[in-house]
């Protein structure tokens, strides 16, 4: 376990988002305040006098708008960046397109007002700037912390004796679930699939709002549609659904039809939506129909989901550690024994159609 400490370097244009932000990376013991920005000149003048080790930016700042800075930071001295959304639907394409250029996480600003908001803000904010942090290291076992206690599937869905009895249906269906890195692994993955593979349902961990936009961009470049999935949406060939940010996803079914249903909740695993949750009601009620997928990202979220719907006879993919910008999710899952199999990236589409009996072209 390290002792060194974070170096974050916070770019607002808010004094009081700004102050905000002070507060929370102040109190917490792995990370170090090195420094404010109200602009993204003022923030080049405090990089070249001591590098962080981690930029909070947000996108829209006078004298340079915080993509242009954005790229600046990417092609002159790489330094891991987490945007800092005010979480409107109207940015929401601008600050994806932040991912695009190189962008680790998105999350919104510290929320005023209820307390609850507050530390929940609180929370994603901080293990934003972990996994970004180490977001390109290659050893995550050498990275310890302390941080506060997680809530688990549970207190979504409770859990139930695994059946393992045949299904009426034969119909397939693939779960996903990805944090850190995951937006460009979506895209391979989902790219790569044909117009009639089997349904996807996909959580990714990000806020309410870009998920929308994040699945409208998708759904440009895919074979497959993609869209946000919505209450009591139908699970069916050829189509992907993105949990909405901030509610957690279910899979269902009713006689032979599988569905979604979406729930508010606390974070589970520190998530809103949770993998853990979508891949334990997998297994609940899709049973060995479920093919399981686990990409990039930090923590274990999804491990114990994942080896629950094993247990109910799915079959599971990792992602490979090599391809992987963080490979905490899926390292978890195979310690739990919950993986079936490791494939690189680019090679997940194909070995997920190939469990699911679909056709590979």
């Amino acid at each position: 376990m390290s002792n060194k400490k974070i170096k974050v370097l916070v770019v607002d244009d808010s004094a009081v988002v700004r102050q905000s932000l002070s507060e929370i990376i102040n109190n917490e013991p792995d990370m170090i305040l090195i420094g404010t920005a109200a602009d993204p000149i003022i923030a080049a003048t405090k990089i070249a006098k001591e590098r962080p080790d981690v930029i909070t930016l947000d996108v829209e700042m006078p004298r340079m708008d915080g993509l242009t800075f954005l790229q600046k930071i990417m092609s002159q001295h790489p330094i891991p960046v987490v945007i800092c959304s005010s979480l409107t639907e109207k940015g929401a394409a601008t600050t994806l397109k932040a991912l695009q250029l190189g962008a680790v996480e998105i999350v919104n600003k510290p929320r005023s007002g209820a307390r609850q908001f507050f530390e929940e803000s609180k929370i994603r904010i901080c293990d934003a700037i972990r996994a970004a942090s180490i977001a390109r290291l290659r050893k995550l076992t050498d990275f310890s912390l302390n941080v506060e206690p997680k809530l688990t599937a549970d207190v979504i869905l409770s859990r139930r004796p695994v059946s393992t009895e045949s299904l009426d249906t034969t119909q397939k269906v693939i779960v996903v679930g990805a944090s850190t890195g995951g937006t460009e692994a979506l895209r391979i993955f989902l790219q790569a699939l044909p117009y009639d593979a089997p349904g996807v349902i996909i959580v990714q961990h990000m806020p309410e709002h870009f998920t929308a936009a994040f699945a409208k961009r998708l759904d440009g470049i895919c074979k497959v549609t993609v869209k946000e999935a919505q209450e009591n949406d139908t699970v069916i060939q050829g189509r992907a659904l993105i949990a909405p940010g901030n509610q957690h996803i279910l899979l269902k079914r009713s006689g032979a039809r599988y569905y979604v249903s979406l729930k508010d909740g606390p974070l589970v695993n520190r998530h809103r939506p949770s993998v853990d949750v979508l891949f334990r009601s997998t297994a609940r009620y899709v049973g060995s129909n479920a093919v399981g997928l686990i990409l990039t990202g930090m923590g274990d979220d999804g491990a114990r989901g994942m080896l629950e719907m094993k247990q109910a006879g799915a079959y599971n993919f990792a992602q490979d550690e090599a391809s992987c910008v963080v490979f905490g999710m899926p390292n978890e899952a195979i310690k739990h024994g919950a993986v079936d199999k490791i494939v690189p990236l680019e090679a997940c589409a194909k070995a997920v159609l190939r469990a699911a009996g679909a056709v590979v072209r």
